[in-house]
Parts: C-alpha cells; structure tokens; sequence
C-alpha cells in the first residue's frame, strides 16, 4: 500500500466526538493507523477524520451596490466521515457536509454507503455515494488540484446541478451524490479501473416514468497505477504516486433526465479526461489535468428553458454543448518554510447551445504544506463566466470580471 493511498483513506475517515468516547468506553483498542482507528477485533475497525475549507473571495462589480469589489467570507465545506469494517468483505462509509454553512449552517447526508469489497476485479457499492463522472467529481472539493475547481469549472453533472435532492424535477442528487448502486473494479494489474452504476437521476417532472439514470467510468493507467479507495481520483499526488498518465471516458445517460414536465428531454452526458503528473529529475514536480464535456438533450426547446428561466415552471435546465478545463502546475522541490509553492495556469471555456460562450482565465499559486491535508491557496480569475454562470438561455449575458480568492484546506 503505497502512502499516498494510506494517508488518503485517513483523511477521508471521521465521526463525532460523542462516537469516539462510546467506542472508547467500550474497550475498544486505538491503533496507529490513521488520525483516530479503533480496533474491534481482528476483522472488525472503525475510523474517523474531518476537513475543513474556508475562504475569502473579493469579486469586482459585485458588492450589494454592484458599484465595488465584495468581501465574502465562506466556510466552503466541513466535513465529518466515519468508515468501517464488519467483516472481512463488508463495510460501511458515512459522510456529512454543511451544505448551507454561509446561511446559518445545516449539516445533511453526504454518502451512505454499504460496501461488498472481495475481489480487485469485482466490488458492489449500494447507498448514496458519487455517480461515475469525469475526473473533478471523482476528486471531490479536497482532492482537486485546484481549489475553486466547482465555483468555477465546466457545468456540472445531473447530481450537482442542484445541490439540494428534492423530487420536484428541479433535482437529480446533490454534491454529484445520488442514491443507487455501483460496481466497480480493475484488471491487468490495475491499469484498466472501471465504475458502473445505476441511479435515480432526475426525480418527478420531465421524468414522470422513473427512469433510472445510468453511469459509466473507464480509465486507463499508461505509467505507474493511481491508487485511490474505491473509484474515487485525485487531481494530483505532489509526486508522491510516481509518474502518472491516465486517460479516462466517462457517460451519463437517462431518458426524460431533462426538462419540463410537458417538455422532457433525453439526456446524455459524455466527458474525457486526462492527467498527467511527472517527477522531474531535479525532484520538481509538473501536473496537467485536462478535461472536455459534450452534453446532449434530446427535447427540451428554448422555449421551454426560457419558461424555466423565467420563474414560470419547475424544471431542470441542464447543460447542453461543449466545454473543456485545462490547468497547469509545477511544485518546487525545495522547501519554503515549512512548505512548497505550486503555481499554475488554468483556462475554462463553456459553449451552450443556443447561448453565449463564456470563459474564465486563473493564475494562481498553491502552498503545500502536507498535500491535501495542508493547503493554502491563493488565485486571480478573469472571465464572463463568473457572470453568466448557469444561465444557458439565448438571452444569458454578464460582462468578464475579475476575482480573488485565498483559500485554506485542512484535513486529518
């Protein structure tokens, strides 16, 4: 096991406090494996952790008077998780987040997963977990190699087009979690790692027929093999996981998973992604990820998304088109202080059908003190797609503005 993949299953690990004593009272030993591992018996464990993202933003022609820059302090996610195991092939993960942590704070479900792991070839995951996507979603919030990689990046998949799961048709999951099932896998050495699952998808309105979403990972490993728990990915290793290359295709697909009620569309989902993260011989370390969606919806006219716009009818106004995400980095070798700076590069560009393109320039600079456990970011954003947002209609416009972020991860 190498020590990427160790430290990245104890970071994703945590419960509350008031769980860690009862199992403590219990008798129960604490191990050395991880921030907080209790050991039941020789097959049975339970482990804990939590991360924290906050942020400031400064955003031009944004202030309540849209005349001045604003100054937003965001608790951008804390997160609790608990993983553990029963049996020798079953075990459990369960995570919650605050989803509303800028209005007042409400922790809700994040997974809730129950897992069948006994073969490298061959897993099943049932609960609420990520739907197979492309590489970001697989990454999450605290494994991209970027920070803002959600507020600014491609359109989002179905299950985090609206991060609130309702049944109303204006939802099909939340934070790219939705409820169903997945196997999962690898073969020839863990070169080829596979995910496919099924799901619910959109929930009442255009799909009154309950048509289950389906989802589909494939990536291969041309250099050394990522190792990530489950069929989860990492936007970089820091040049801890060797030299990678990995090229990934990922599909999304449900019948009526777009639209209105009297105007449903078909909605297919196709991404391509690639990573590529290379230890230099001087010990630098450069990474690239790159990224391009083609999103289809086979009904749903721009009438009816106007309508959705509008406020006059529920929907779910899915993205349709291109889009690419590309970014750049290279982390010095030596030490700052007690960490190293990464610089990078990124560029994003969004073109909806029947809507105007948008884009976003970042340049931005990485300190890494502990990986994805310890990192302090700090960017510039220049774009339009800061404005237009989600807007896909003909009618969408926003000027291009400029942003500043600093952002702090922690986790253990």
């Amino acid at each position: 096991m190498s020590r990427h993949f160790k430290t990245r299953v104890d970071r994703r690990r945590c419960t509350t406090a008031v769980a860690a004593v009862a199992v403590a009272t219990l008798g129960y030993t604490s191990t050395s494996q991880g921030g907080a591992t209790f050991k039941i018996d020789d097959t049975k464990w339970i482990s804990v952790g939590a991360g924290l993202r906050t942020s400031f933003t400064a955003t031009e022609d944004a202030s309540p008077n849209r005349s001045e820059w604003s100054n937003d302090f965001n608790i951008d996610n804390i997160r609790l998780y608990v993983n553990g195991q029963i049996h020798k092939y079953f075990k459990f993960e369960f995570n919650t987040d605050c989803q509303t942590c800028n209005d007042g704070g409400e922790v809700r479900l994040l997974d809730a997963i129950g897992k069948f792991e006994f073969h490298p070839m061959f897993n099943i995951w049932m609960g609420r977990m990520l739907v197979p996507a492309e590489r970001r979603e697989m990454n999450g919030p605290f494994f991209s190699a970027v920070y803002n990689i959600f507020g600014a990046g491609t359109p989002f998949e179905p299950a985090d087009f609206n991060l609130t799961i309702k049944s109303d048709g204006t939802s099909a999951g939340s934070f790219g979690r939705d409820d169903g099932g997945t196997i999962w896998g690898a073969f020839f050495d863990g070169r080829l790692q596979y995910a496919a699952g099924f799901f619910r998808g959109l929930r009442g309105g255009a799909n009154g027929d309950d048509n289950i979403l389906f989802a589909q990972r494939v990536a291969y490993n041309f250099w050394d093999v990522e190792k990530n728990p489950g069929y989860y990915t990492s936007g970089t290793y820091y040049g801890h996981g060797g030299d990678i290359l990995t090229l990934a295709v990922s599909n999304q697909y449900q019948n009526d998973g777009a639209g209105i009620s009297s105007d449903p569309g078909d909605f297919r989902g196709t991404s391509v992604d690639v990573l590529m993260e290379k230890v230099l011989p001087n010990e630098g370390v450069l990474t690239f990820n790159g990224e391009y969606k083609n999103y289809n919806i086979d009904g749903f006219g721009v009438e009816s998304r106007m309508a959705v716009k509008r406020g006059d009818v529920d929907g779910f106004a899915m993205f349709e088109g291109n889009a690419y995400d590309a970014s750049l980095m290279y982390l010095f070798p030596d030490q700052a202080w007690i960490g190293q700076f990464q610089p990078y590069g990124r560029h994003v560009w969004v073109s909806p059908d029947n809507s105007p393109n948008r884009d976003m320039w970042e340049a931005g600079v990485n300190y890494v003190i502990d990986g994805h456990n310890a990192r302090v970011t700090l960017l510039w954003e220049y774009g339009d797609l800061l404005t237009k947002g989600l807007d896909y209609t003909p009618t969408a416009s926003g000027q291009s503005i400029h942003a500043v972020k600093l952002g702090l991860q922690l986790q253990i």
